[in-house]
């Protein structure tokens, strides 16, 4: 009979043999008891070392293979809801940060107000009518499904790969993985945020907010020879081919064979974007499970989680061919979280909203800057540095922060509503 790892036989003085129980690992998060019982649920003890098979064996065990086109796609559908969900929510408080944040002639004077934003809307209302509120909604849309598809697989991908253990779950591991999966997802999406961005900033009457025009307009800006169409004239150029030189792409060149128009117009503002990607989506992933593995603690989960929602599943990384499946002695056994309660869903959502937010705000405000800087009628690429100086400039240190109690306004109902349908939409897709 096999004898478990744990259990070890060895001789006392006297030279009769004795049992010794090796001590198990302390757990490395609250919900590591957890993840004991449902292993003993499934008949598998811990440190066993047949225990990949023992649970593939048992018939209430669900076993998944994260790296298969069902799971990948299941994951992105499910980020892709949870995404356009969070973003219809806050539809009418995005428009108004958005023309805080870009200094909007119209609504400059809102943006000192503690009713600002209430007014700002109304302001919208009365001129626009509820149209206007969710003006370049359709283009948000259009970004935020594969941006939110994209981010919310590409999490549960690297995870899989920078966190293979529980024994490995740490802290900055999560970080990490919330980092990279960030940065992948908006390198893929960008453009579409630069069209959101201008269509949301337009507030002249009579002039038809539409893709079209606001794409051939964003990649003739600094064209030689060619007016700059801004939010405030109509576009009037005919379409323009797309340039079959990607000369202008990564450039910074005045020379004129190398000016920064076309293409690298529809990137403007990328690389604050990815510096404040790191921490927001880092801290957003980390925040939001650290706060689940609190609420899951066994003193809270009486309260806090859906009694035997688990459904016993475990993930694995396992490679199948058309007659063996072979599964990786590395990538130890993972178990599926007990589902939270919509109230603590929702409260772990919201505080990872704060903190991201907070962490990541002046890098935001940053970027709106350059994403505007040709609808501003200026039509020369600034970078960094120089935006930063402005935004100093102008308002001095408040000026980073311009917008931030409607940003907290905007990050409260949305994160929390994108990680609760993230969540359930997993639960009821059986991931």
């Amino acid at each position: 009979m096999a004898t478990p790892l744990g259990m070890l036989r060895g001789k006392n003085a006297a030279g009769e043999h004795e049992l010794h129980v090796s001590q198990a690992p302390p757990p490395v998060c609250p919900v590591d008891d957890e993840a004991i019982d449902l292993m003993k649920k499934a008949g598998v003890e811990r440190g066993d070392e047949a225990g990949a098979e023992a649970v593939g064996a048992n018939p209430d065990v669900k076993v998944l293979n994260t790296r298969n086109l069902d799971y990948i796609l299941k994951s992105g559908l499910a980020g892709g809801m949870a995404g356009c969900a969070a973003k219809t929510v806050v539809g009418p408080l995005d428009r108004v940060k958005i023309l805080f944040q870009t200094s909007n002639p119209q609504f400059a004077r809102y943006s000192t107000s503690w009713f600002g934003v209430a007014r700002a809307m109304q302001d919208i209302n009365r001129n626009e009518g509820m149209r206007g509120l969710f003006k370049g909604h359709s283009a948000t849309l259009l970004r935020i499904f594969p941006y939110a598809a994209i981010k919310f697989l590409a999490y549960e991908q690297i995870r899989a790969i920078v966190i293979p253990s529980r024994g490995k779950e740490t802290p900055f591991r999560r970080l990490i993985s919330g980092s990279l999966a960030g940065i992948t997802s908006v390198f893929f999406t960008y453009p579409l945020e630069v069209m959101r961005v201008h269509l949301a900033f337009e507030t002249k009457h009579g002039i038809r907010a539409s893709l079209r025009r606001i794409c051939r307009q964003i990649y003739n800006e600094g064209r030689p020879g060619v007016a700059t169409a801004t939010a405030t004239t109509r576009a009037t150029s005919a379409p323009i081919p797309p340039t079959s030189s990607p000369d202008g792409f990564f450039t910074n060149s005045p020379h004129p064979p190398r000016l920064v128009w076309g293409l690298s117009n529809f990137y403007r503002g990328f690389s604050p974007t990815l510096l404040g990607m790191l921490p927001y989506a880092g801290m957003s992933f980390l925040t939001h499970d650290t706060m689940g593995d609190l609420l899951r603690h066994p003193i809270l989960a009486p309260y806090t989680t859906i009694p035997h929602s688990e459904n016993l599943t475990t993930t694995t990384t396992t490679t199948t061919t058309t007659t063996t499946t072979s599964s990786s002695s590395s990538q130890p056994q993972s178990y599926k979280r007990v589902q939270l309660k919509a109230s603590a869903e929702l409260f772990s959502g919201a505080v990872a909203g704060l903190v991201s937010q907070t962490s990541s705000y002046p890098l935001e405000v940053i970027r709106r800057r350059m994403q505007v800087a040709g609808t501003m009628g200026d039509g020369h690429k600034v970078g960094i540095a120089e935006t930063a100086r402005r935004i100093f400039a102008e308002k001095g240190f408040r000026g980073f922060w311009v917008g931030l109690t409607i940003g907290y306004m905007k990050v409260v109902p949305m994160v929390a509503t994108s990680f609760f349908v993230y969540e359930r939409a997993k639960w009821w897709l059986g991931i």
